[in-house]
């Protein structure tokens, strides 16, 4: 396959770490088994953009895959297209918005300017919009149980709020630990997420503790890692579609009201810090963040 493969690391906590996104900006013409070849090659979720159907009133059209199948949605990988859309000039500097088709439905990108912490310029920020979607308690004690054996945890490990069963474009199985320090010493079962996740109908455990309440006066701080179900890695550096996910739980517990933001520390873990901004609205949500070449 000869194509330019521009590889993007988003979600960046100061300009490192983040979530490696390998992006091919024109791939008309690729199979699908060309495709699985890209990601399976950097072990990574990876995106093809394709132009636009008539009609469909997006600008272009993207499909994800991950090693072992395609995904209908791909929050960071999107937000990577984005960003390196404008950095590369192929949207105009007055073009703020990039509206994609995906398999999970329309979305948009925004591009922002942010302050650099590192110096006194700025940086790109950009973001995905995600529908409200769903909310649902885990109430089987059954799989409450299991839950607590692949993670490796006990009862008295878990946060006040209930095990819940997330969606904007997929289904996370989002679980309150006490402490961040309880987080990011998992040691899950790996071997069992998928077989666990199939039970709950999940894509995902998401294991989260939230490190600061904003109370109105700030961001709602969160600590959080995701196992996948079947992606063909064990762990994931940055999980937008996961973070939306979550703030639908946040903001149903009280955690997070329209209009108020809410940061995702993920990765750290894995020595990739990465961090999503969530901004929480009546009508679903903007997960973003900013990102640089790898």
């Amino acid at each position: 396959m000869d194509r330019d493969i521009h590889l993007v690391n988003v979600f960046t906590a100061e300009g490192r770490g983040g979530n490696l996104a390998p992006i091919v900006l024109d791939a008309t013409g690729l199979k699908d088994s060309e495709m699985r070849d890209v990601a399976r090659r950097y072990e990574r979720e990876s995106v093809f953009v394709f132009p636009a159907e008539e009609g469909s009133g997006a600008d272009f059209s993207l499909r994800f895959f991950v090693p072992g199948h395609e995904m209908e949605m791909c929050g960071h990988a999107t937000v990577g297209t984005g960003w390196i859309m404008h950095r590369l000039g192929l949207v105009t500097e007055t073009e703020t918005e990039i509206k994609f088709m995906t398999k999970s439905g329309l979305v948009s990108t925004r591009r922002d300017r942010v302050a650099n912490a590192n110096t006194t310029g700025e940086m790109v920020s950009v973001s995905v919009s995600q529908p409200k979607g769903t909310l649902e308690d885990v109430q089987d004690e059954r799989l409450i149980a299991q839950i607590l054996s692949v993670l490796r945890v006990d009862s008295s490990h878990l946060g006040p709020w209930a095990i819940q069963n997330a969606c904007t474009s997929r289904v996370k199985t989002v679980i309150p630990l006490k402490s961040a320090a309880t987080l990011n010493s998992l040691d899950p079962d790996f071997e069992k997420v998928k077989d666990l996740c199939d039970q709950l109908g999940s894509t995902g455990l998401y294991p989260y503790a939230v490190v600061q309440h904003g109370n109105g006066l700030g961001p709602t701080k969160i600590e959080a890692r995701q196992f996948p179900r079947a992606s063909g890695y064990p762990e994931d550096a940055a999980t937008g579609i996961a973070a939306a996910a979550l703030s639908r739980a946040l903001a149903t517990n009280g955690l997070a009201r329209s209009g108020e933001s809410v940061v995702v520390y993920q990765g750290r873990a894995m020595g990739h810090l990465s961090q999503i901004n969530v901004l929480v609205e009546d009508t679903g949500c903007w997960i973003g963040g900013t990102c640089a070449m790898a």
